[in-house]
């Protein structure tokens, strides 16, 4: 929601099923494009707005991508945000299977995609807040380009990744393929989405997204 609108509690202060059904559904249809056949990347038709746009910074050159293995937590220094990471599919409906409303705290990967870390755009999203208090999101529209997004993996390794771009993006006339397909695809990269922008009450949904865009530039261990 907006930083001027006053925190009200109410149903639907979490990201709703039909907001995760329009955001996601895009995410999958977008992956059926990705599978099914080459294609162009459209323009983009909506607001696609870098949020604050700090001063351009040199950036790390990319990390070659890593071998696969699946995410386990998220850490994100600048927000002081650790978080368990959650593998989820497609429900009935074709979206993507967001944290359950009981654990605002949990991040959701998308298991069917990308493993982050390794070539391609790996898909992590996460609830802004609840009905009463913020989510593992709240905070993500203040990274700043340079910053660092950690990625615990099962195998024992950290994927460290670099955001480039921290974006609004409105839902009305959203681009999946802008917004989700990979800027190098010789690149490991990683995209951060939660909801932002204004709080449409009527509908109980926010009407844009926060998307952060990152690519690999480090590994370690744990």
């Amino acid at each position: 929601m907006s930083e001027s609108e006053p925190r009200t509690g109410g149903p639907g202060r979490l990201l709703t099923g039909a907001a995760w059904a329009i955001l996601l559904l895009a995410l999958w249809l977008w992956g059926r494009e990705a599978t099914e056949g080459p294609g162009t990347m459209a323009p983009a038709t909506g607001d696609m707005a870098a949020a604050g746009r700090p001063p351009a910074r040199a950036l790390p050159p990319p990390l070659p991508p890593l071998p696969g293995a699946r995410p386990e937590s998220l850490a994100i220094r600048g927000l002081g945000l650790r978080a368990p990471v959650e593998g989820h599919g497609l429900t009935p409906q074709g979206a993507v299977e967001p944290p359950p409303y009981q654990r605002p705290g949990a991040v959701a990967w998308y298991r069917d995609g990308t493993r982050p870390g390794s070539r391609g755009t790996a898909l992590l999203v996460g609830h802004v807040d609840t009905e009463s208090a913020p989510a593992v999101f709240y905070d993500l529209g203040s990274l700043k380009r340079g910053d660092t997004v950690s990625v615990g993996r099962d195998d024992g390794s950290t994927a460290d990744f670099t955001v480039e771009e921290v974006a609004v993006v409105a839902k009305e006339g959203f681009d999946p393929v802008r917004v989700y397909g990979p800027r190098d695809p010789a690149r490991a990269e990683l995209r951060l989405i939660t909801c932002g922008g204004e709080y449409d009450r009527a509908h109980r949904t926010y009407r844009a997204n926060v998307v952060v865009s990152a690519y690999l530039t480090g590994t370690g261990h744990r």
